[in-house]
């Protein structure tokens, strides 16, 4: 099998407090969005990657990988997919499988990676990684008080990749956007078409960077690999 990586990169990390944006934070030697490339560049089954960029970036160039793209960023999430979908317009079919994975998730597993490529393989839909929810969960009110305790049963976080056919993702998004919605991420744009994308457990240490507090973490676990 082949894919092609999408990979959204156009956040300025209000949330991360720092000077430059989460994914080009120094981690372990290197950013955390070289780390997000990584499994990916390293992995024959890629066809071609394309990184959606802010306008103005001035820190990819400093560490562009040869042979990646790039394509314009928007101002959310799933702007800058769509637009990165279009920069592989004439390069993938529409059914090439396509892996979105976030620029801040600097600790996917080889063996996640893996795992998903394999279950989804022959999928009629497509799915993404995704971890049971394991903590208590409460519903707060406007005060933020404990309303209700909910049932976590059937709850999983999504992670990423995720991984949908090239010509339906990029029709659900241009749906999506045609109706006025803003999915929080791909799996939820194929939802809305009425599919069922497909979860495939992988590893709670695929944390997403949204702090300085998760960099701390994520050095550990990167350590731990070497």
């Amino acid at each position: 099998m082949r894919y092609w990586l999408v990979m959204p990169a156009a956040g300025i990390g209000r949330r991360f407090g720092a000077q430059r944006p989460k994914q080009y934070a120094p981690l372990c030697g290197r950013t955390v969005i070289e780390w997000a490339l990584a499994p990916f560049l390293g992995d024959a089954r890629c066809a071609g990657a394309v990184v959606a960029l802010a306008a103005g970036d001035p820190y990819w160039s400093d560490i562009a990988p040869p042979g990646v793209m790039t394509a314009a960023g928007g101002a959310e999430r799933s702007h800058s997919v769509r637009n990165g979908l279009a920069a592989l317009a004439g390069r993938a079919g529409e059914a090439d499988w396509v892996l979105v994975h976030d620029a801040a998730r600097p600790c996917l597993a080889r063996t996640d990676l893996d795992r998903l490529l394999g279950e989804l393989e022959a999928h009629p839909v497509g799915g993404l990684l995704a971890t049971p929810a394991a903590d208590t969960l409460k519903r707060a009110d406007a005060s933020g008080c404990a309303r209700e305790t909910v049932d976590r049963r059937g709850l999983w976080r999504a992670l990423t990749p995720q991984m949908f056919r090239y010509g339906a993702l990029r029709e659900a998004l241009d749906r999506a956007h045609a109706a006025g919605q803003r999915p929080t991420d791909e799996a939820q744009a194929i939802e809305w078409r009425g599919a069922h994308p497909q979860l495939v457990a992988g590893s709670a240490a695929n944390l997403k960077i949204t702090s300085a507090a998760d960099l701390t973490i994520a050095a550990a676990l990167l350590e731990c690999r070497t």
